[in-house]
């Protein structure tokens, strides 16, 4: 009788998968409430988790805005708190995070692990560490207009820059001459900020300009490829975009794209679902294509990889509950319902190939040469010092897309910059 009673406490205790961890409150520092659906999809599948397991979530919004939301965790970490237990945390971040996160390799197998994109698990892995666990991917895309494009009488969307500027150009005017007055040709990233810092990649990388710092630490900023980026899109700002685009982040540029008033728009993955939804201006005439490449043998598509992953905090002191919770959260039943509801990329290949994803978003099929083709940032060779050249590089980018200085100055100032913050 004893031996069953004491089966029965431990079956008890273990429902849900949760050893002796019913009852236990986890503390989410989650997706922002002010981006998207994101961050309220996020709060809802945290509490399912909850509900399923007896356990209680306290859902803590974060900032829009990447730069500020590091700047909160890092008091958190600073302090040693243990008053977060998960955190949603940026690609680039897993050399920042590295000493403030718990070991996921004691809470997942290698056969779990291997079901995700192993790039990504290399990159959130430091000196043998694994950081964080991929969440959901991300791309920059090339958003257009399909009734447009038919409308002037463009059989394709943009394959280069050129084509891009000539497209919108025509494009604007025509909508502008019919009474649209607000209609811009192209609207992007242009803050600065963490997402210029994306937008600038791409822009140098496709013109042959390099990554800014190679993967062998080589500063490669100072060359007339990246001069020449960035005196095309200043060229841009007050002609096809418009003025205030260079303080844009990604919620202006899908404002402006899904109220009908651009014809294309640079963005995550995440805009393709909201504008896709009932109530949008441009619901059923959206396309997406990858990015357009440089012109001449040297021009490329170039995508800046992007994406979330979620951390257990080692000041946590329910680390295995919350590293249920990032299981779950991670899981193929809620990445497929992330990808299905807000057109977010799974960190799941199998993904890819699944008819209910592909229903939803037929563009997903085309994705994963994007992934297998995207730029990093210098997330790597920077390490922990990655935040300070990410700021001197956006920095100096809205220098000379604003003409405060000239770009040849500009990527000087930046090469300069780098050394000193690398060295």
């Amino acid at each position: 009788m004893k031996k069953w009673l004491i089966s029965v406490l431990a079956l008890t205790l273990t429902v849900g998968g949760l050893a002796f961890a019913q009852g236990v409150t986890i503390r989410v520092a989650g997706d922002s409430t002010a981006v998207g659906e994101g961050g309220r999809w996020m709060k809802a599948k945290s509490e399912e988790w909850a509900q399923k397991t007896g356990n209680k979530i306290e859902y803590i919004d974060s900032p829009a805005d990447t730069n500020d939301r590091l700047a909160l965790y890092q008091q958190y970490w600073a302090a040693r708190s243990a008053d977060v237990d998960v955190y949603m945390i940026d690609v680039i971040w897993p050399g920042i995070v590295a000493p403030h996160a718990a070991d996921l390799k004691q809470f997942f197998t290698e056969a779990e692990l291997s079901q995700f994109f192993p790039r990504i698990v290399e990159n959130n892995t430091i000196r043998g560490k694994l950081t964080s666990i991929p969440f959901f991917t991300d791309a920059g895309l090339l958003y257009y207009r399909t009734d447009l494009l038919q409308k002037y009488g463009f059989q394709r969307p943009p394959q280069t820059w050129t084509e891009l500027d000539q497209q919108a150009t025509r494009i604007q005017a025509g909508e502008r001459q019919a009474g649209n007055r607000d209609f811009w040709g192209f609207v992007w990233q242009g803050k600065a900020y963490e997402g210029l810092t994306c937008d600038a990649l791409e822009w140098i990388f496709s013109m042959g300009g390099g990554r800014i710092v190679e993967p062998d630490g080589r500063v490669s900023i100072n060359n007339a490829q990246a001069i020449a980026a960035l005196n095309m899109v200043r060229s841009w700002v007050g002609r096809i975009s418009p003025p205030g685009v260079t303080s844009y982040a990604e919620e202006e540029a899908r404002n402006a794209f899904q109220s009908g008033n651009a014809a294309f728009m640079r963005n995550w993955p995440y805009a393709y679902s909201l504008g896709q939804s009932e109530g949008s201006a441009v619901r059923g005439k959206i396309g997406v294509t990858v990015l357009p490449r440089g012109a001449g043998s040297s021009g490329r598509n170039a995508a800046t990889l992007g994406g979330w992953q979620l951390m257990v905090s080692t000041y946590s002191k329910n680390q295995k509950v919350a590293a249920d919770l990032v299981k779950y959260l991670t899981s193929v039943e809620v990445q497929k319902d992330n990808a299905i509801s807000l057109s977010r990329l799974p960190t799941r290949p199998a993904l890819y190939n699944d008819a209910q994803v592909l229903a939803k978003n037929a563009f997903f099929k085309d994705l994963l040469p994007v992934f297998q083709n995207a730029v990093g940032r210098p997330s790597g060779v920077a390490g922990a010092r990655y935040n300070q050249v990410s700021e001197a590089f956006w920095t100096g980018v809205h220098e000379a897309i604003t003409g405060r200085k000239p770009a040849a100055q500009a990527v000087r100032d930046m090469e300069a910059a780098f050394r000193r913050i690398l060295r």
